[in-house]
């Protein structure tokens, strides 16, 4: 999904020859944006320097490395956010002896939001203004995706509603006093403060525990034959629930990545996981109302105290 933001991205620096051929694009990831920008690199002649978070599995890291990317992988920690902070430290330390490297900053720099007018463009052709009104539901992650779109189809219809998902434990939208005991669903979370959120563009946020998520990315292979990643299987229960709120309303969810790197942690327990028929939001008006496994708080478009 991130490969039309990075390529926007790079298309824009080297028009405004911020970079030159020759140059090196570094950044942290923890993996989708990794393969994107690799793939931005080599069709235009970058060199690309990736951090990486421990999510980034072998299979990606064979392709980054026959893109002609240089990886540097963080070792194992059960704290995302000391991974987070050691990522951002190892580009710092890059950037200092490197002087023609450039720092993507995709968590902070909204140069990633150019590419998805695009998608949005799309959307708008395939759907036009749908009756009953378009809800777009999608991870939060870095900000750009979710937040970009609904603020390209908003400039045609402002009433379109974003839904953004989390995990439990994110910083973002203050769930960090819930810890999910399995893990923090990597790409939609995080553990500091992103720039790229613009918290007032969301009108509803749902936190999704690892549990809930699995259900959710068993259900969509299962019922639909869409074989997606976690974040893909959180964004599909929000949706459902979304559609059965509202049912009058067009709901779009973003499938952000495809299952492969899940099939052991997520899609060899299919037949452990919990029917999505039996799980259901608890709705709340507080973030110290939150609990696991899935939580859903209106926030209509507020700015963040």
């Amino acid at each position: 999904m991130k490969v039309v933001s990075a390529l926007a991205a790079v298309e824009y620096l080297l028009d405004n020859k911020t970079v030159r051929p020759g140059d090196t694009l570094v950044d942290s990831s923890s993996g989708i944006y990794a393969y994107a920008l690799a793939l931005a690199c080599h069709r235009y002649g970058l060199g690309c320097h990736i951090v990486g978070s421990v999510t980034v599995d072998e299979a990606l890291r064979v392709q980054l490395e026959i893109l002609g990317a240089r990886l540097d992988r963080m070792e194992p920690s059960d704290d995302l956010a000391l991974d987070q902070r050691r990522r951002v430290h190892r580009v710092r330390e890059l950037l200092a002896t490197m002087p023609r490297y450039h720092w993507m900053r995709q968590y902070h720099d909204d140069i990633h939001y150019r590419g998805y007018a695009t998608v949005a463009e799309r959307i708008t052709t395939e759907l036009g203004t749908p009756p009953g009104g378009l809800t777009v539901v999608g991870g939060v992650g870095s900000g750009a995706s979710t937040g970009s779109l609904a603020t390209h189809l908003r400039r045609r219809d402002p009433a379109v509603t974003l839904v953004g998902v989390q995990p439990f434990g994110s910083v973002t939208f203050g769930s960090e006093h819930v810890r999910d005991p399995d893990i923090i669903v990597a790409g939609i979370g995080s553990s500091i403060p992103f720039g790229n959120v613009r918290h007032d563009a969301y009108d509803a946020i749902h936190w999704i525990g690892f549990t809930a998520a699995v259900s959710g990315s068993v259900e969509l292979l299962r019922r639909h034959a869409v074989f997606a990643g976690l974040s893909s299987g959180a964004a599909y229960l929000a949706a459902r629930y979304e559609r059965d709120r509202a049912p009058e309303r067009t709901v779009l969810f973003l499938a952000a990545d495809t299952g492969h790197r899940y099939v052991d942690s997520v899609f060899s327990r299919h037949g452990e996981v919990s029917s999505v028929a039996e799980l259901a939001p608890r709705c709340v008006e507080t973030v110290e109302q939150l609990r696991l496994p899935w939580c859903r708080m209106d926030r209509n478009r507020a700015v963040p105290v």
